[in-house]
Parts: structure tokens; sequence; C-alpha cells
């Protein structure tokens, strides 16, 4: 899944990239809506407030604001120069960082959040910085990673692009392309997950509170480990078809 990149991907990885970073997105977006009562996915919205805030003269909340956007920013260009510092040497290694990095932030604030957080206005503005933070890794690796066709931690180009290019499949001018029919795929796969991302985030953490943040990064180590297991097996017969080898070499 993070090992091929653009044009070298199949159609099957794109939908497990998209399916399984949407469900994360939607999850920490309506659980960070929530427990915050902030958009923790995207800074659309942030970016109107903040203009809003500045029209007003509300210095802290524009500084606030401000350092909301440029989390999102910096993680973007963490994962970025971490891809590109990585790559050389391998690709997965290169890809997997960020999500890495990510995990680490995510279970910091289950732990903060579970144990710590006293609800103050200090600690919200923090945990929503971190978890803005993390997302920009996020949105940042998986486009880099599908050459700009995968985004999922916003809707509006989304949608966008969806519209555009259901458009021109149901034109009747329109040729049979297999590359229309499979962004349309990944397209739907993304809304639907995300959808469905939502609807377990805000249901989990009605239930469990901040424990919902734990889940999160184990849903992220699965897409780390989906390259890992098939290296690991091979890794393991290798060793088992070496070790039976000289074993029966002993016995003669």
């Amino acid at each position: 899944m993070l090992r091929r990149v653009k044009e070298e991907r199949s159609l099957k990885e794109n939908l497990m990239l998209a399916s399984s970073t949407a469900l994360v997105s939607g999850g920490i977006n309506v659980a960070g809506v929530m427990a915050f009562l902030a958009f923790t996915t995207n800074v659309t919205g942030h970016v109107a407030t903040l203009a809003r805030h500045v029209v007003e003269q509300n210095i802290r909340e524009i500084l606030v604001f401000f350092a909301w956007l440029f989390m999102f920013f910096f993680g973007a260009f963490v994962s970025s120069f971490l891809i590109r510092s990585f790559e050389p040497k391998s690709r997965y290694r290169a890809h997997a960082t960020p999500i890495l990095f990510e995990i680490v932030i995510l279970l910091l604030v289950a732990i903060y959040g579970h144990h710590f957080y006293d609800e103050n206005r200090t600690e919200r503005e923090i945990i929503i910085g971190a978890i803005l933070f993390s997302m920009g890794l996020q949105n940042s690796m998986v486009s880099n990673i599908s050459g700009g066709l995968i985004k999922v931690t916003h809707l509006s180009g989304l949608l966008t692009d969806f519209g555009s290019e259901v458009g021109e499949w149901l034109h009747p001018n329109r040729k049979n392309d297999t590359v229309l029919r499979n962004k349309l795929f990944i397209r739907m796969t993304i809304l639907t997950c995300y959808f469905i991302g939502g609807i377990l985030g805000g249901y989990l953490f009605t239930i469990l509170d901040f424990q919902v943040f734990y889940f999160i990064p184990a849903l992220l180590m699965l897409i780390i480990s989906y390259d890992i297991l098939p290296l690991m097996r091979y890794k393991t017969q290798q060793f088992f078809s070496i070790f039976s080898s000289r074993k029966k070499s002993t016995q003669y």
C-alpha cells in the first residue's frame, strides 16, 4: 500500500489507502468537534473564523487561529521533507515515517485527554493544534503517494472533482476511459468511508470519551503493517526452509 507511487499504483492499492485514511479523518473530525467544538482535520472553516476575528480585532483569537493554520501547514511540510529525505533509500520507510509520527501524536492526545485534560481553554487550543499537525502529516503523505489523486482530510475539493468527473462520465461524447472510472471509484470510496468514520468516531466518543483516540492509531498501524506482513511471511518461510535443509543434511 505504501511502496508504490503515482502511476505505479493499482486501483486496489489506491482504494485501500483511500478507505483507511478516510475512516481515520472522518473519525478524528467528528470526535474533535464533540471534544473541542472545532474542526480538527481541515482548515477551511478556521480561515473564515480567522478573518472574522481580524475584523473584530480579537488579538488572542487571531494568534490562536493563525497557529492552527500554521500547524496544518507545518505538518504537510514535515511530511514532504521526511518523504524526500528517506525516498532514495526506501519508499516504504519514506511513506511510513509520517504515519508513525501521526500515530505517536494521536496516542499522546489519547493519553493526555483521558488522564489529564481539564477542559481549559489553553489545553484545548494546544490539543487542536497537535491534531491539525497530524492531519497535515497524513494529507501530505497520501497526496504525495497518490500523485494528488487522494485527499481525505477535507471534502470541498473532493466534491468538486467528483462532480466534474461524473459530468464527464455522463456526457454522450464520453470515451470509455478506465482511468476516469477508477477515479470515480476512489472518490466514492473516500466519501463513503469518511461518512462511516464520522459516525463511528461520534458514536465511540459518546461511549469511550477520549479513549476513542486509541482506536485510530490502531487503524494506522494496519496501514503500515500491510506491506510488512508479506515480507515477514517470506522471511519466515526462508528461515524454516534453510533450517529444514540443514536438518536433513545432518541426518545424512
